[in-house]
């Protein structure tokens, strides 16, 4: 592409209200983030239990630090694996009930192995049609495509994905691609369906709960242990470490056979620079801290509640608050993703921009990350958020409407 045509390209994002750009934030502690000086109420991180600024995970990272230096030195399968790799990898396999993992360096490198390695050129891929763009991009580029082009199903509609199975019952294999926790949605697929109908149909299913784990189920295991399934009944699972867990990186969990040929053949695994074995020590404290310190979900939950109860009572048009709550997650637990959607990109920018000069971080959420004229405010909870916090949230958005 000419320079030209990129800045074209540009010219045009900007006209739609849909050029993005990054802020250096100062400092990020728990709720809290300064940029420039300024202190805001954070909105919109992903660290729903407040890990990333936890006094004994930052402990941990810096005692590896000490023992196994700053990075890695290699790929996995040259220098790269270390103890530290080991025991991570050890208490994912204790925690979840599974065979084997394996570790990546991104949720976006996770899912793309998944998709690349697990399905042949002759199976057919069938993916929710709002998965995430790494599940997407994977499947959209992978070999199959010339034989059994991607099939989208309808949002969380196991009507829709029992048409395609039947549809698509000539390939060689099906796999069928999913979310624990859609990340622009905050909703969730009925599992324990969705698996019985894999099942009668021969399919593997394939998940991404990246928002899931660490806050759903018993010990934080995630959406399939909140649904009464054990992850060792799904084909394979994605998760990350950059989501509740605080930190960065990703796995993929499934049994030996899965997991060894991954090892073999996931491109992304073998010739990436192993995670750095500090990170993999602070990560497996994490880990320990989210299977024994239930206060942390308890937090989060009564959070949640309060926002949504703040939420309907100030008439607010939330996604969330208007859905009645998903029937196959226990009634305790809810999505820290909440939504509040404004269609216009232009208008959700504009009220970002407002938020931001009463103390509020709250990023715009705009096509292509989400479908046309769905742009909203993408409102994530935390433990770590006070209850005043989210009174003040509440009271400040309901001047906008």
């Amino acid at each position: 592409m000419q320079l030209a045509a990129m800045q074209q390209a540009l010219a045009e994002r900007e006209a739609k209200a849909l050029r993005r750009s990054t802020r250096a934030l100062g400092a990020v502690s728990g709720r809290l983030l300064h940029v420039n000086g300024r202190q805001y109420l954070n909105f919109s991180g992903n660290d729903y239990l407040g890990l990333a600024s936890e006094p004994k995970v930052q402990q941990a990272l810096c005692d590896a630090v000490s023992q196994y230096g700053v990075g890695s030195t290699g790929s996995p399968l040259v220098t790269g694996f270390h103890a530290a790799h080991q025991a991570l990898s050890a208490e994912l396999c204790d925690w979840l009930g599974v065979e084997r993992v394996l570790l990546f360096s991104s949720g976006f490198a996770a899912n793309q192995s998944m998709l690349e390695c697990l399905a042949s050129a002759d199976d057919q891929l069938l993916l929710d049609k709002l998965c995430h763009a790494s599940l997407i991009s994977a499947a959209q580029q992978h070999p199959s495509q010339v034989k059994q082009p991607l099939r989208r199903f309808a949002h969380n509609e196991l009507a829709s994905l029992e048409k395609l199975l039947q549809k698509t019952a000539s390939a060689s294999h099906q796999l069928v691609v999913t979310e624990g926790v859609f990340s622009m949605d905050g909703d969730s697929p009925d599992l324990p369906a969705m698996l019985r109908l894999c099942q009668q149909h021969q399919a593997a299913l394939l998940l991404d709960d990246a928002h899931g784990i660490g806050v759903l189920g018993p010990e934080g295991r995630g959406t399939a242990a909140a649904q009464g399934i054990a992850c060792s009944e799904v084909f394979c699972t994605m998760a990350n470490f950059g989501k509740a867990l605080g930190a960065s990186g990703a796995f993929l969990a499934a049994n030996s056979t899965v997991i060894e040929y991954l090892e073999q053949f996931a491109k992304h695994y073998i010739y990436s620079t192993a995670l750095p074995p500090a990170l993999c020590a602070a990560v497996h404290c994490a880990i320990r801290l989210v299977r024994t310190e239930q206060w942390r979900r308890d937090q989060l939950q009564d959070n949640i509640r309060l926002f949504r109860q703040l939420a309907a009572e100030a008439g607010l048009p939330l996604l969330q608050a208007e859905q009645a709550t998903t029937s196959w997650l226990d009634s305790s637990q809810h999505s820290a993703i909440q939504l509040l959607l404004l269609g216009e990109a232009s208008r959700a920018l504009a009220l970002s921009q407002a938020l931001k000069q009463q103390g509020i971080w709250l990023t715009a959420i705009r096509p292509p990350t989400v479908p046309p004229n769905s742009a909203r405010l993408r409102i994530t909870l935390s433990a770590s958020h006070q209850p005043d916090d989210i009174r003040f949230l509440i009271n400040t958005l309901r001047q906008y409407f």
